[in-house]
């Protein structure tokens, strides 16, 4: 039976890997001597590889950001939203490259991968990785398919600090950056949710030291705490008030520790679903490189110094009700490019889903997005034009 999806859809997408056989040195100081990136793409590359984007995933992202994998696929990729024909990632003007990072565990090496040196499951021997080595990782797959530079680099959240990281390390590659609901680096508070969320997984006893997968188990339980922590901090208080209230599953108090409020029922389903499907040291390593991220490090702590390097346009947006990251940390990434005189816009958008906005299809965000694009693709068209 064939599906039809909708006309606005990429449709069917494979996914594809790249084996990498050059060693890499992470920030960590360790090496890997070869791993394998999963990545999807969409659209088509033009001649001169000139309508090129780039899409960063979040914490727990893959590669896998529109379309359907299978006819029967109920639920398309994680961003289909804003990916596709007429979109605001607009895949009629734009080959849109989407990968799962270096650590991930959708495909790309990470934890869950084997081991060629010990012949086992690398589970907590897997090397620590940041931002800044994600951003060398995806530096590679650009050369590999042929891409000089992108018309855009675009993230949300984790994704976001991915872009202002491009924007330092290889300003020269990328001529617009889109830096959506993130930071230029965790506060202290964020840091903390995230130590919960870890402690609650390498102290359940079936984390066996990170290497559970022996052991035919995994440490489920820390996982759903982990995720229903981190789920809470996504959504905003409105949005969980509309969304559940203080309502009661059976309507009526009773007087124990199952689960009585919906609100309660959803953070435990949320954590289940997720627990089944992402691996628990991805996680742990996810968040330690949110942990870590802070591009202003090696230039004297200093943001401005930092971002004096970039030569890209940038579109920096926040959303009202985010308070993970909320619209002053965004400010701070504007000031610093305003300082040095950079070419940024920025806009706060109105918006009740808290941290989470930024994977909905909320009107005001994606028509802003989809404007900031399409200057970009005139001015590719224009300079192919004037060459």
């Amino acid at each position: 039976m064939s599906h039809s999806f909708p006309a606005d859809s990429v449709g069917l997408v494979t996914p594809q890997s790249l084996e990498v056989h050059e060693p890499l040195t992470l920030a960590c100081e360790r090496v890997l001597d070869a791993y394998t990136l999963m990545y999807e793409t969409y659209g088509q590359l033009n001649a001169d590889k000139s309508n090129a984007i780039l899409i960063c995933h979040a914490l727990s992202g893959h590669h896998h950001a529109a379309g359907y994998h299978r006819a029967d696929d109920k639920k398309a990729g994680w961003w289909d939203s804003c990916i596709g024909p007429d979109k605001a990632i607009d895949t009629n003007k734009f080959f849109v490259v989407a990968l799962n990072n270096l650590g991930g565990c959708h495909g790309s090496t990470g934890p869950s991968s084997f081991n060629p040196a010990t012949g086992r499951m690398y589970g907590a021997d897997f090397p620590l990785v940041t931002v800044k080595d994600w951003v060398q990782v995806q530096v590679r797959l650009s050369d590999f398919l042929g891409i000089g530079q992108w018309a855009a680099v675009i993230g949300g959240s984790l994704g976001g600090m991915q872009v202002l990281q491009w924007s330092v390390d290889y300003p020269e590659r990328l001529r617009s950056a889109v830096i959506i609901a993130s930071a230029p680096k965790l506060s202290a508070q964020n840091i903390a949710f995230n130590e919960v969320a870890r402690q609650s997984i390498l102290s359940d006893p079936d984390f066996h030291g990170g290497h559970y997968y022996e052991m035919d188990t995994y440490p489920k339980r820390g996982l759903i705490l982990a995720r229903m922590v981190g789920h809470i901090t996504y959504l905003s208080d409105d949005a969980m008030k509309q969304k559940f209230g203080r309502d009661l599953k059976s309507g009526k108090f009773l007087y124990g520790y199952d689960v009585e409020f919906q609100v309660e029922s959803y953070l435990r389903h949320q954590g289940e679903v997720f627990s089944k499907n992402f691996d628990a040291n991805t996680y742990l390593l996810m968040t330690k490189a949110l942990d870590y991220f802070d591009p202003a490090r090696e230039y004297n702590d200093n943001l401005q110094h930092a971002l004096s390097r970039a030569t890209c346009k940038f579109l920096v947006i926040s959303f009202t009700t985010d308070w993970r990251f909320s619209p002053e940390r965004s400010q701070e990434i504007v000031n610093a490019l305003i300082a040095q005189g950079k070419d940024v816009a920025y806009a706060d958008i109105d918006a009740p889903q808290g941290h989470d906005s930024f994977l909905f299809p909320i009107p005001r965000y994606v028509n802003l997005l989809k404007s900031f694009l399409s200057n970009i693709a005139h001015e590719t068209q224009g300079a192919k034009h004037a060459s």
